[in-house]
């Protein structure tokens, strides 16, 4: 069971003017479930895009930067789910090509106009046969309000749905913003087994999309982590389909642009913690939050290190307040003059360490008290400066272990 997330009501998601969404049962790996998806833009829309960082990269995503460095204007995505068509070679490229040949063809634009997603097992050759024949059906099912349906269409050991909306006035002219996501396990920052859309259909400028995509990620699906895995396919794409009617946003430094990047930055932050909330196994959401360092990278440095800690996640299953495992993760964190005599860490409202040492007032039983909860806080101080930053993971149970072991069965 996901930790605190129910199933997205399509009443909350918000049709974006110039985006249609359409979902096929295309056979891809399994008879009978949504595994296709289309998403159709209207002329002039702006589009950027953030991808794994990960060298052994998936086809589609070479092919999406190789479309969006082409200068075309990205009238299309397509999405399966499934297959990754990663670690496919040259022959993989070829696939996820042809399957953009063919959309291509039935909506009458240039192949360097569409963007492929993939997700799904490693190594196994993409059913492109499987997926172009679901193309038309994808097609005729495209509709404005397809938001709940493209969520559940772009699923793979996900146990929910995930997608959210927002509106903000920008400019007196009413914006709406949706979006979805997908993930469950290899998620680590630098982006994940994830794919994560938004959409809105306020004006910006096709110069400060990427911008824009980039500082989204960062404040988001940058921050979550399920097991440390960096995966071959991870995208994040955000699209403006410049149809609200607001002056033009050119910069996000702009009063418009800071309104707008908030906004989305709030769905953003709700896809992300909804991947943890779904972490394969999870039974805690945890946030560990960094202070009092001297950049935000040494507490980004930290906070990875806690989270991403085997032995701290099977203690918060546990629900055992072994937290002397948390002071370790500090330690071996990487901050070499780090002092140790200044770190403070406390759990939710139980201060359990200080000055480097237990808190005299500590209590074990006040540990687990909090430990026993479904969202928990972990609070460290460093003692080095002013510097905070916030990651969202969860632990690791029996669960996680069973899924990964019988994943491609």
């Amino acid at each position: 069971m996901p930790v605190n997330l129910v199933s997205p009501n399509p009443a909350d998601l918000y049709p974006i003017a110039g985006v249609r969404i359409g979902v096929a049962e295309a056979g891809v790996r399994k008879v009978g479930r949504k595994d296709l998806t289309v998403v159709l833009l209207d002329a002039g829309a702006s589009v950027s895009g953030v991808f794994t960082t990960n060298r052994f990269c998936a086809a589609p995503v070479q092919m999406c930067r190789e479309h969006l460095n082409s200068g075309q204007q990205i009238r299309a995505l397509l999405i399966n789910t499934g297959n990754a068509n990663a670690g496919t070679g040259a022959d993989g490229m070829v696939r996820a090509r042809s399957t953009c040949i063919a959309l291509a063809q039935r909506l009458d634009i240039a192949v360097e106009q569409i963007l492929p997603f993939s997700t799904g097992v490693i190594m196994e050759p993409l059913p492109a046969d499987r997926i172009i024949a679901g193309l038309d059906a994808a097609i005729a099912n495209a509709q404005p309000d397809h938001w709940v349906r493209a969520a559940e269409g772009i699923m793979t050991t996900d146990t929910i749905a995930k997608a959210f909306g927002a509106q903000v006035q920008i400019g007196g002219k009413l914006v709406s913003i949706s979006g979805i996501s997908k993930g469950a396990g290899m998620i680590r920052p630098n982006m994940a087994t994830m794919l994560g859309f938004m959409a809105t259909d306020a004006c910006v400028s096709q110069a400060v999309m990427q911008q824009l995509a980039f500082e989204l990620a960062e404040g988001s699906f940058n921050r979550v982590t399920v097991d440390g895995d960096t995966s071959t396919n991870d995208s994040f794409v955000v699209i403006a389909s410049n149809k609200a009617g607001n002056v033009t946003i050119e910069s996000l430094d702009s009063a418009d642009g800071q309104a707008l990047k908030a906004a989305m930055l709030e769905v953003a932050r709700k896809l992300a913690q909804a991947i943890v909330r779904d972490g394969e196994g999870a039974t805690k959401f945890i946030s560990v939050q960094v202070e009092g360092g001297k950049t935000e990278d040494e507490c980004r440095q930290v906070a990875y290190a806690i989270a991403h800690s085997p032995l701290v996640k099977t203690a918060f299953f546990a629900s055992d307040p072994n937290l002397g495992r948390i002071l370790a993760a500090v330690g071996y964190a990487g901050i070499a003059d780090l002092d140790q005599s200044l770190i403070e860490l406390h759990l939710d409202d139980v201060h359990v360490a200080t000055l480097g040492g237990r808190n005299p007032s500590y209590r074990e039983e006040d540990g687990q008290r909090v430990m026993k909860q479904s969202e928990i806080t972990v609070r460290v101080g460093l003692g080095r400066g002013t510097a905070t930053q916030t990651v969202w993971t969860c632990d690791f149970s029996h669960e996680y272990v069973t899924i990964n072991a019988d994943y491609r069965s």
